[in-house]
């Protein structure tokens, strides 16, 4: 989106509140309004909206801010439906937007990025594929502790505070279950009259709490994340233990009750380790990866380069139809769980190995031989410009790409069309309501 350059004097400072009329909605999620020609994100607020708002960077071009109150809400804003500590749940951030206009909007953004920002033409933009349950469809939640003995709190950071943290009793976004998991570690913490560790003072004990669900077999996985602190035994199934100043959940994990969860999407047993990848949205995930296999367009002899396989879902769900399956990944626990999903699954054509793509796609194709179809489903920041010629190397007729961001995929897709790709088609899927998140499949062929 282009700004218009506008004088110093007249653009808002750092800590100011402009009363603004929301137009539009950005890549991202975030309302989009104009102060004279001046354009101004602001989080929170939605098209029809007229919004107070505070002023965080001010830049020549644009502003960012987020809302103080809803002057005048839009025509058809809805009441939040996920409300923790008297504010809307942080993680769902559309959820005053009709479910509809979530679709419609996440749909247009997707054909919006490959075309404005990857400068791509030509391809057909078929229908999103709608969520099936609006609410309740998060296989994991990362909950983080704040306070201590019997105030203690578990649930959210407040929006735009890292120090403050919102309790939370009933999470929509979340099953019935894994809220209960979460209440009982609550329970028993303040019961112990246990504390959140506090990084300034470097007091306290507990960070963060992780609860992982098998959506198709019932299991809950509970995973406790602490300073190296001594505390009574936890009713968790992992403990993992974080040195300071670290404010990640990844260090070592000891196992208490269950090490692996088990899992099941569409024909496929999986076994998923706590460090390893799984779609958060599992319902979706079978369309997700319906799509992929239909892009792919395998007829039972192709051989499949599956880079950033995780677990291997996307791989192991191609390979009755593939001759064969070859799948990289970084995260050795994950490899491991893709080799056991395979032996799960009765699936003898797919091999896995651990590598960053980066390097390994030149020993891949040495041993392998040429793809007839690559698949990637990298994180958010897409594909490096190294693998992409990692990928353009393989020479591969078809390139499925999972993308969780339209913003990275359509750099990407313009790089692969410089070197003799073009975009043939790309569907949406909403694996992720009431957020600004969406996922999409695409599909490049050589020319």
């Amino acid at each position: 989106m282009e700004a218009t350059q506008t004088p110093a004097r007249s653009r808002p400072a750092r800590g100011d509140e402009i009363e603004i009329e929301i137009d539009s909605l950005a890549q991202g999620g975030r309302g989009v309004g104009r102060l004279e020609g001046y354009v101004v994100f602001v989080a929170g607020a939605i098209p029809g909206d007229r919004v107070r708002a505070r002023i965080g960077r001010s830049k020549r071009a644009f502003a960012e801010a987020t809302v103080v109150e809803v002057v005048r809400g839009a025509p058809d804003r809805l009441d939040a439906t996920c409300v923790h500590g008297g504010e809307p749940c942080p993680g769902a951030a559309w959820q005053v937007m009709p479910y509809a206009l979530q679709a419609a909007e996440k749909e247009r953004q997707v054909s919006e990025a490959l075309s404005r920002i990857g400068g791509v033409e030509g391809f057909e933009a078929e229908p999103i594929v709608p969520a099936l349950e609006p609410w309740r469809y998060r296989n994991k939640l990362e909950y983080s502790f704040g306070g201590a003995g019997a105030d203690l709190a578990l649930g959210f950071h407040r929006r735009g505070s890292w120090a403050d943290v919102v309790d939370v009793d009933d999470c929509h976004l979340a099953s019935a279950a894994n809220n209960s998991a979460r209440n009982s570690v609550r329970d028993w913490a303040r019961e112990e009259g246990l504390a959140a560790y506090d990084g300034r003072a470097r007091k306290g004990v507990l960070r963060n709490l992780v609860v992982r669900e098998g959506i198709a077999t019932g299991q809950l996985q509970t995973r406790l994340v602490t300073a190296p602190d001594s505390l009574p035994r936890p009713p968790v199934d992992l403990h993992t233990v974080v040195e300071p100043p670290s404010s990640s959940t990844d260090g070592p994990t000891g196992v208490l009750g269950s090490e692996h969860l088990a899992e099941r999407i569409g024909d496929l047993e999986l076994r998923v380790s706590h460090t390893a990848f799984l779609q958060t949205n599992t319902k979706m995930a079978s369309a997700l990866y319906g799509i992929a296999r239909e892009y792919a367009g395998l007829t039972g002899r192709e051989r499949v380069f599956d880079l950033y396989c995780g677990i291997g879902t996307i791989g192991l769900s191609l390979a009755g139809s593939a001759g064969e399956v070859w799948g990289v990944e970084m995260v050795s626990a994950a490899i491991a769980d893709a080799e056991h999903n395979a032996r799960l699954s009765g699936i003898e054509n797919a091999r896995f190995f651990s590598g960053d793509v980066r390097t390994s796609a030149r020993p891949l194709l040495d041993e392998a031989g040429r793809p007839d179809v690559i698949v990637v489903d990298p994180p958010r920041a897409g594909l490096s410009k190294k693998v992409v010629r990692r990928v353009i190397e393989c020479e591969a007729p078809r390139i499925v790409y999972v993308s969780c961001n339209p913003t990275t995929l359509a750099p990407n897709a313009s790089q692969l069309a410089e070197a003799g790709y073009r975009l043939t088609r790309v569907r949406a899927v909403d694996m992720f309501p009431q957020t600004p998140h969406v996922e999409c499949v695409a599909l490049l062929e050589k020319s």
